[in-house]
């Protein structure tokens, strides 16, 4: 059993680690988070908006990969301890929402069972507190909160992306709570159909924005999947995605307007 002297240096040399890599990101920081996708995708299919402000140019690019190689340890251990790194956002944006943050102390082993309820039907969700307890827990935390109520899911995506992306009160990709958590990526995951996935503005900058895949997604390894959507949340995004996206567009608002009604944690 760890004494509080030890949790305390251990929670010193967690905070060090997180400022170290903020500090490295601080140039990458813009919230228009952009679900990543190979460059020559993204290209063909996005606007400019979310390419410079997701993907940022060819350097930015090359900052990233690093990141994500670096930071791919850290993911595997923040929370394996039952401990988490959330830290306040230093993005200055002012579309964030503060519902204070989750407990550092989560859970590292199950399920957790979710449903959110949403104008287009139910989407059961089932959250992987064992590797991805970070990202659990806050969903579940930000759930309890009502954060997700009433918020639209703001962007649709098909092709080579094929995902359905929530988690911003603001509705414009800018927006999330006022803390943010470690990815925890392992460098091997794939996005098939039935992923649930953090959405991020680089890495170490996970918050609120997720994205649910519908089909097949070819993605870089760069985002957490915390877990896996029901067939009767499947078939509520299968409907989402045939009804299109605005304006006939690959990316954008979906054509049909989606909001989430509520999210409720099974007890």
């Amino acid at each position: 059993m760890p004494t509080n002297k030890q949790r305390r240096e251990a929670a010193q040399r967690r905070l060090q680690r997180q400022l170290e890599r903020r500090e490295e990101l601080a140039r990458k920081r813009k919230r228009n988070l952009l679900v990543g996708v190979t460059v020559v995708a993204v290209l063909a299919v996005i606007g400019a908006v979310f390419v410079i402000t997701g993907l940022g140019n060819d350097e930015d690019n090359a900052g990233n990969a690093t990141a994500a190689g670096e930071s791919t340890a850290a993911g595997v251990v923040d929370g394996s301890d039952g401990t988490c790194d959330f830290v306040p956002d230093t993005s200055g944006s002012d579309t964030l929402t503060d519902v204070g943050v989750p407990p550092a102390e989560v859970p590292t082993t199950g399920t957790a069972n979710v449903t959110m309820t949403t104008s287009a039907g139910d989407i059961g969700l089932t959250l992987d507190q064992e590797n991805a307890p970070c990202a659990s827990a806050s969903m579940v935390y930000l759930a309890q909160q009502g954060f997700f109520d009433g918020t639209p899911c703001h962007r649709l995506t098909s092709g080579g992306l094929s995902v359905l992306q929530c988690g911003d009160p603001s509705g414009t990709g800018t927006g999330g709570p006022t803390y943010d958590f470690p990815t925890q990526v392992t460098g091997s995951e794939t996005y098939p159909r039935g992923t649930l996935a953090m959405a991020n503005a680089g890495q170490g900058t996970d918050a609120s924005q997720f994205f649910l895949v519908y089909a097949d997604s070819q993605l870089q390894p760069d985002y957490t999947v915390v877990g896996t959507i029901d067939e009767a949340g499947l078939a509520t995004l299968d409907a989402i995605a045939a009804a299109g996206i605005a304006d006939g567009a690959t990316d954008g608002a979906p054509a049909q307007p989606v909001t989430i009604e509520s999210v409720t944690v099974a007890q």
